[in-house]
């Protein structure tokens, strides 16, 4: 570490302390070393955040677009379904979580009106927490991940867009459909660092009961985490890892992970 520092960090007319805290501050989006104007934040500091705050809320509140730019050239190439939970607004959704696990009828209807049961991979996207999340990262990632898996064979169900969503709609979804895995990509609770962060939950077989035990997840998938290119190399292979096992969660350990 003290090499690379000393290779990367910026020296002239800088203290030792000040390149350590210059590495460190270039290594991590978290807010460290500030520093501080009397007894508040540098007025710079305090700006960045009530920003970086404001983001976050109208992450939680916008609805999902799907006429937004991306998502649209989106839908033509991947026609999709779009179905409800039963939170029927966003109000009843951040106070109801058990709500946004479950399909309205209507949508029970629709996705077995629409879909033909057993695919390999069932791909579903979710507003969850951030749509901004949903905007910033599907229109690239869905491409790559559907190309991966079809490059293997795999057969696809159309995508199915699930408004007002949480994790555990995947079990309604497995139960109506059958599919072997269900990948649900879903904005994550934006924090300070960024709002544009998604995850990405894996269930094999999902059914009634499953818990996040039964699931496996690759998260901060945006611009500076994951980025969308090795996320959905990283979810193929597990796709791939759950289909050889025959199960889900805690017990399936990610390659990539392995190797770190």
């Amino acid at each position: 570490m003290t090499e690379h520092l000393e290779l990367s960090a910026p020296s002239a007319g800088l203290t030792p302390a000040e390149r350590t805290a210059a590495w460190l501050r270039a290594a991590t989006p978290a807010r460290i070393f500030t520093g501080r104007a009397g007894s508040s934040y540098p007025t710079a500091t305090l700006l960045a955040l009530r920003g970086d705050h404001a983001a976050a809320r109208d992450a939680v509140s916008t609805p999902l677009d799907l006429d937004a730019p991306g998502m649209a050239e989106l839908a033509d190439r991947f026609p999709w379904t779009v179905v409800a939970t039963m939170a029927e607004s966003r109000h009843r959704y951040l106070r109801r979580p058990d709500l946004g696990r479950r399909l309205t009828p209507q949508a029970r209807q629709t996705i077995r009106a629409e879909h033909g049961p057993g695919p390999d991979v069932q791909l579903v996207i979710g507003d969850g927490l951030s749509s901004t999340a949903v905007h910033a990262q599907v229109p690239a990632l869905l491409p790559l991940v559907h190309e991966g898996c079809a490059t293997r064979g795999w057969s696809v169900g159309r995508p199915i867009v699930v408004r007002q969503c949480r994790v555990g709609v995947l079990n309604e979804i497995g139960e109506l459909l059958d599919p072997a895995v269900v990948v649900l990509l879903i904005g994550e609770r934006p924090g300070l660092a960024t709002a544009e962060s998604l995850s990405a939950y894996l269930a094999y077989r999902p059914r009634p009961g499953h818990t996040d035990a039964n699931r496996n997840l690759l998260s901060n998938i945006h611009g500076a985490g994951i980025p969308v290119r090795e996320a959905a190399s990283r979810i193929v292979g597990l796709v791939e890892a759950l289909m050889a096992g025959g199960r889900s969660g805690v017990a399936v350990k990610e390659a990539a992970a392995l190797e770190s």
